[in-house]
């Protein structure tokens, strides 16, 4: 995407709508509601930059030029298009690390098609691309500090790679693969061209431990959720169902081609809003 068309953005709740993101944010309360939208449109353009297929060089640049507006925006400075996020920083106290280490997050994208990194360097790209939004996001929803930090870590890497095993053939397509070296490695399958890489027999054992590290981030993300007051975790029990759900579809499912894309149907979706939105 160029910078031009970049500029050229919807709304944030345009952006998010049809998403389940939008399913799980639009009970909140109004203020909320509106300062996730932020947080949600702030994401999403800087990931367009990441994934982007101009030059290396132009898309870094241009993730520098959003780290300045940030640390503009923090210091008082005009920072004009995310201006928007200033009332949502002050009346949720929004920590500027957190968007920052979003930035960082989407350069490891920008820097180099990431393949069959070790599991230490997928779990810093998990924190930086899922759970920062999640240390802003449970700023927003209310939760208390140390426990909302917490359920930020573990359910934004439950979430994260949910979608990195929902994503395996886009990502590939791109160059791309998320699925940690050592797992690959025990398996027999070189992370070097991510397409073949996909075809592998022994596919489903890499994706298998993908899961299970999953699903421990899931029970952590529960446990917490189970522990805090119902009004701060309605939202990111929503997220954590949905995404549980696709899980258990794709392991359902399986990992040989050819994998149909795991979609949850929207009265399904309807159901667990109305299960958790008002308990």
């Amino acid at each position: 995407m160029s910078v031009q068309q970049e500029n050229q953005h919807p709304s944030s709740s345009q952006r998010a709508s049809g998403s389940s993101f939008y399913t799980a944010m639009k009970i909140l309360p109004a203020a909320q509601r509106e300062a996730m939208f932020e947080i949600y449109g702030f994401c999403r353009r800087v990931d367009d930059i990441a994934d982007s297929q101009g030059p290396r060089a132009e898309r870094l640049l241009e993730l520098a030029r959003w780290r300045a507006d940030v640390n503009a925006l923090y210091e008082g400075k005009s920072a004009p298009r995310i201006a928007s996020l200033a009332g949502p920083i002050r009346r949720f106290d929004l920590a500027r690390e957190d968007f920052l280490a979003l930035i960082d997050g989407m350069e490891m994208d920008a820097f180099d098609d990431i393949r069959g990194p070790t599991w230490a360097t997928l779990d810093l790209y998990c924190d930086r691309v899922a759970s920062a939004v999640g240390r802003l996001s449970v700023r927003v929803f209310g939760t208390e500090r140390e426990a909302g930090t917490q359920l930020a870590h573990h359910l934004g890497r439950a979430l994260q790679l949910t979608n990195i095993l929902r994503d395996l053939d886009e990502d590939a397509a791109v160059g791309r693969l998320y699925l940690p070296r050592e797992a690959l490695a025990k398996a027999g399958i070189d992370a070097s061209e991510p397409v073949a890489a996909l075809r592998n027999p022994k596919l489903g054992q890499v994706c298998g431990e993908v899961v299970e590290r999953a699903l421990r981030h899931f029970a952590e993300a529960d446990a917490l959720m189970a522990h805090a007051p119902r009004r701060t975790v309605r939202a990111p029990r929503i997220m954590g169902k949905v995404y549980r759900a696709m899980l258990d579809r794709m392991v359902a499912r399986g990992f040989a081609p050819p994998r149909e894309r795991v979609r949850l149907p929207r009265p399904y979706l309807a159901w667990i809003v109305l299960r958790h939105a008002f308990i």
